[in-house]
């Protein structure tokens, strides 16, 4: 059994009302929302929010909000980790007990349900405690640099920068969009960054930061591309 948690805090400060700004026809969390059902390997799909319209909006598109989330975990410092334990507590004081949860961001237009299956897959086969979504750097990181008090140029990886493109190592990063994670580690560690850690790589069309409104248009353009 796992439950899908869906993090929505109701204040945002750089794009106001985010989580339900409308993203080609409709609120953006009703994509996560979404994906979330048609993926069918979710028990329960929880939005965490202390909005209630936010709340309203989430239940219309499918999902449940069966509390409101606590004023200590709806200001600009609480983390998801916090919030994630804060779903978990309360589902445990109703009795209800899961071995594994995924948290998918609100803002993540651009996954569907065929990814969360098989992000799901490859965290159960794999036995990982966590496994997130990742993007590779578009351009070698080896071959970094930054700038000294002078503003001259200084390499981060000097022996790099005469190797081939292909020979240096490919890196990623994480692409903030979902989170499969053992619970039980989760709530022993209280990190997202613990245990045995997997990876589910995603295109560059798949993966965008929203925090300024410039994100959100460039998420738009990538969304037209996908359907198309």
């Amino acid at each position: 059994m796992i439950v899908a948690i869906i993090p929505a805090r109701g204040g945002s400060k750089r794009i106001p009302r985010k989580n339900i700004k409308d993203f080609h026809g409709k609120p953006i969390i009703a994509y996560a929302i979404e994906a979330a059902i048609e993926s069918g390997i979710f028990s329960r799909i929880i939005v965490s929010t202390d909005d209630e319209e936010i709340a309203q909006i989430a239940k219309y598109h499918g999902a449940e909000v069966p509390f409101l989330r606590s004023d200590k975990n709806a200001d600009d410092y609480a983390t998801t980790s916090s919030v994630l334990l804060e779903v978990l507590e309360q589902l445990s004081s109703i009795g209800e007990s899961y071995k594994t949860a995924c948290c998918i961001y609100p803002t993540s237009p651009l996954i569907d349900s065929k990814d969360l299956k098989s992000a799901n897959e490859q965290f159960t086969t794999k036995e990982f405690d966590v496994l997130l979504s990742c993007v590779a750097y578009s351009f070698p990181i080896q071959r970094s640099f930054h700038l000294n008090d002078s503003n001259m140029v200084e390499l981060n990886q000097p022996d790099a920068i005469h190797q081939r493109s292909q020979d240096l190592v490919k890196n990623y990063h994480d692409a903030g969009a979902l989170y499969f994670f053992n619970i039980e580690n989760f709530k022993e560690t209280q990190t997202l960054w613990s245990g045995k850690i997997g990876a589910y790589a995603l295109s560059e069309l798949k993966v965008q930061d929203i925090d300024t409104l410039d994100d959100w248009k460039i998420a738009e353009l990538k969304y037209s591309i996908l359907q198309k």
